[in-house]
């Protein structure tokens, strides 16, 4: 049948129609997000993964990420994440399983030792309370080098042992037993 109405109850029923439900905002939400990830070809596996970061800013906005880190990002030059660090550190700061592959000089580094010096929180003179496993010396000193220099001002105390010998003298002997 024909439903007769006046025009003002025709907007008003138009105005009901147009409400976005809670399910659109979230599906607009996602596809957003995928359009995002798309643009910057970064592909993930996993549920309920956080949403990726746009800027270093959102770090601090978002994730409370110690200020002096902050700082020594920008100081050393980084202005825009690269992908593995828009997606890779939202994941490991909601203390997530993370495994990814990028190309080499991407930002992996950085990508892990932000969300590490952030979960640390503050030093503690605790012994050790990370550890960082290299494959080589080369990469376990470019490793060091950036995480002096994103920790520069925090009061972290950042060290880098290559032999177990080396280790005893620099710690102490029963540094084994103690760490």
């Amino acid at each position: 049948g024909i439903k007769w109405m006046s025009s003002l109850e025709a907007k008003v029923e138009d105005a009901k129609d147009k409400k976005p439900t809670a399910e659109k905002l979230e599906r607009l939400r996602r596809e957003k997000i995928n359009r995002f990830r798309n643009q910057h070809r970064i592909n993930v596996q996993g549920t309920d993964l956080p949403d990726p970061i746009a800027t270093f800013d959102q770090l601090q906005e978002e994730y409370k990420v110690h200020p002096k880190i902050m700082e020594n990002i920008k100081a050393a030059g980084f202005h825009v994440p690269t992908p593995i660090q828009m997606q890779a550190i939202p994941v490991m700061l909601h203390g997530r399983e993370l495994l990814a592959s990028a190309p080499t000089g991407s930002g992996k580094t950085l990508a892990f030792c932000i969300p590490l010096l952030t979960h640390l929180k503050q030093p503690r003179n605790k012994g050790f309370r990370a550890l960082i496993i290299s494959p080589t010396r080369e990469l376990a000193s470019q490793t060091h080098r950036e995480l002096v220099k994103l920790a520069e001002g925090t009061g972290f105390r950042i060290h880098m042992i290559h032999k177990a010998a080396e280790a005893a003298k620099k710690f102490g002997p029963k540094s084994s037993k103690k760490f």
